[in-house]
């Protein structure tokens, strides 16, 4: 029996949190298994494969992404971030450090889609209903919070927001 043919690597040159990187891959591998198994980043996760409950969201060349559902080759020559890169430096980002002031995650699987979909609506929207909250959340899962904190968290980051362009003024 004749061994399946190999399918020749790939090279994946992309910005990844500001940085240029790059690494060979399988063509046919996944972006979040690049994120995870080649470059070592632990933010985003997989959980479903199937885009449904958003723990592999990245941003992918300004605009969000379930990364379980784009291949590598999609993603070449492009700028990737991912939870680990909303920081600057070891300062949190606005909403990271909303979501730890009012206990927006606890295990953290889901907190890459919630943290992402949040900074989108609060880049559109800085000052949303909970109900605009919850609707924008819509496509991430969590199991632990009941969802209430990561609404509150998201409030006070839109707060937060509202407060610094006002003092700007």
């Amino acid at each position: 029996m004749t061994p399946p043919p190999t399918t020749p690597p790939f090279q994946l040159s992309v910005v990844l949190n500001g940085e240029p990187r790059s690494m060979a891959v399988d063509p046919r591998m996944l972006l979040v298994e690049a994120l995870r198994e080649g470059f070592g980043l632990a933010g985003p996760k997989i959980g479903c494969a199937t885009g449904d409950c958003g723990a592999c969201t990245v941003r992918l060349d300004g605009r969000i992404v379930k990364s379980c559902l784009e291949l590598v080759q999609a993603a070449a020559g492009s700028e990737i971030t991912t939870i680990e890169g909303m920081a600057d430096g070891d300062r949190l980002s606005a909403v990271q450090q909303a979501f730890c002031d009012r206990y927006g995650f606890q295990c953290g699987f889901c907190l890459s889609g919630m943290l992402f979909a949040a900074e989108d609506l609060l880049g559109a929207n800085p000052c949303p209903s909970d109900e605009e909250i919850r609707d924008a959340i819509r496509g991430n899962l969590c199991r632990c919070t009941g969802y209430q904190n990561v609404v509150e968290a998201i409030r006070e980051a839109g707060a937060g927001r509202r407060a610094a362009a006002s003092s700007e003024d």
